[in-house]
């Protein structure tokens, strides 16, 4: 099983802006009262994308409809995973608008790309129960090792964790992960925003698990899997430091994808660790960052689809 891809899916918005129903439980959107935000996210989105297809990255660039009235539509990683089986998950979603992104015109253009989606597993029932987990924002996968690191908030359930780990044949790795908001510990809402996996390293802020037990736990499946864990700090992790993902590029080549916030508070120390492994991709982010809450990496659904 590959841990990378040389094709992902990108949404370009048209309604962006602060979503009200999800800041409720992500405390990295902040209300700034930027103008023109879904001018200036559209500007941000086109420069990633160029890029990422300057370093020879397949990206499938599909229009969000203003029909749907969709502010997060920017992130499809949360409502599809794409899988080299051919098999596909569609992802029950905390907030009520953004259930509204999953649209089969998306699944029709990867087709249309020369993909193969063979098997549909859907999820989203778990909505009528409240119950969410939100694709590969709430799973860090490790499609090489068949692991699925999981931290539990209200958007990662764990019962419907293991159902997906069944399904897709993989070992769950539990925990909960914590930010200091206004003085209290509280769940970060989604994993990709505190750790990434490679294919030879990990990006983690240990810092964020408070039980002892779950972070050696953690830390022993990473190195068990012959990962070198990159920390980075909470401080980091509010920069988007933990929101990453690595791409294959033109050539194989390898390549860490940030924004360019989360690249501006590594440490030198830390880029030299991931340049080791890749070389590093950044752009600027900062009004998607700002207003959405997610990075780099959530804006990015990867494709390991069989060809046709």
């Amino acid at each position: 099983m590959k841990q990378v891809t040389n094709t992902i899916v990108m949404i370009r918005p048209v309604q962006f802006r602060m979503n009200e129903e999800t800041a409720v439980n992500n405390y990295y959107q902040e209300n700034t009262g930027i103008l023109d935000a879904n001018t200036k996210a559209q500007k941000e989105f086109d420069d990633f994308v160029e890029t990422l297809r300057g370093a020879g990255v397949n990206v499938i660039v599909i229009n969000d409809e203003p029909k749907n009235d969709t502010p997060d539509s920017i992130f499809p990683n949360n409502w599809v995973s794409f899988h080299e089986n051919g098999d596909i998950g569609l992802y029950p979603m905390f907030a009520v608008n953004r259930r509204r992104e999953r649209r089969p015109e998306v699944l029709d253009t990867v087709e249309k790309a020369g993909f193969e989606i063979k098997n549909v597993v859907d999820y989203t029932d778990a909505e009528d129960e409240e119950v969410f987990l939100e694709g590969t924002g709430s799973l860090v996968l490790d499609r090489t090792n068949r692991k699925a690191y999981c931290a539990l908030s209200p958007r990662a359930d764990e019962e419907l964790l293991i159902e997906f780990c069944e399904d897709f044949e993989y070992t769950p790795v539990v925990f909960t992960a914590y930010q200091t908001v206004k003085g209290k510990r509280l769940p970060i809402y989604h994993t990709n925003v505190m750790m990434g996996i490679g294919e030879t390293f990990a990006i983690v802020c240990l810092d964020c698990i408070d039980d002892k037990k779950e972070r050696k736990n953690l830390i022993s499946h990473l190195k068990n899997d012959g990962k070198e864990i990159i920390a980075i700090t909470e401080s980091q992790v509010n920069n988007f430091a933990g929101n990453m993902l690595q791409v294959a590029g033109s050539g194989d080549k390898r390549y860490l994808v940030m924004s360019s916030a989360a690249f501006k508070s590594l440490t030198k120390d830390q880029i030299s660790k991931i340049e080791k492994h890749c070389a590093i991709l950044h752009s600027d982010l900062t009004t998607i960052e700002t207003l959405g809450g997610g990075s780099a990496r959530c804006m990015m659904a990867e494709v390991f689809l069989p060809g046709k």
